[in-house]
């Protein structure tokens, strides 16, 4: 019930932080003041529906979780590599292979917290050229679609 009412009681600050933005409606009538509104509302709607589950007794019936009874610190660490990874090498090697490598990274991590061994070089060969295919189309489509600047590693925007 706790979570719930720090939840609703987020909200209610972030409401009272969006009533101090002006409403000037903007592009399609939505002015600066929408978003943090929308947030609002939504954090105080979830915080109401957990406070009232756990006034009602919360979650007891529901069955057992899955998974191990401790953390797996190793594949947390593999994780935690790759998000330290392309926060450090983002304005270095560019948007698509610091993105490439985070993915690689928490692809090893997620496929230890299942048990699974990592997959030795041909795997990771694979792990880096997935990532390569996911980064490649999302890179293109915030700087050539929506132009919005991200970090390339040349400076014709294509890579």
């Amino acid at each position: 019930m706790w979570v719930g009412l720090g939840t609703l009681a987020l909200g209610v600050g972030l409401a009272f932080g969006a009533a101090r933005i002006p409403s000037d409606a903007g592009y399609a009538g939505v002015g600066p003041d929408f978003l943090p509104w929308l947030v609002a509302v939504v954090l105080m709607v979830c915080g109401a529906l957990l406070a009232w589950q756990g006034a009602r007794g919360g979650w007891r019936d529901l069955p057992e979780p899955s998974g191990a009874p401790r953390g797996d610190w190793v594949a947390l660490a593999w994780v935690v590599a790759g998000l330290l990874a392309v926060a450090t090498l983002i304005t270095v090697v560019g948007f698509v292979f610091a993105n490439a490598l985070c993915y690689a990274l928490a692809v090893r991590g997620l496929r230890y917290s299942e048990g699974r061994g990592a997959g030795g070089l041909r795997q990771a060969g694979v792990d880096l050229a997935t990532g390569l295919l996911i980064a490649t189309p999302v890179f293109w489509l915030f700087t050539r679609l929506l132009a919005i600047n991200l970090p390339g590693l040349t400076g014709t925007g294509w890579l």
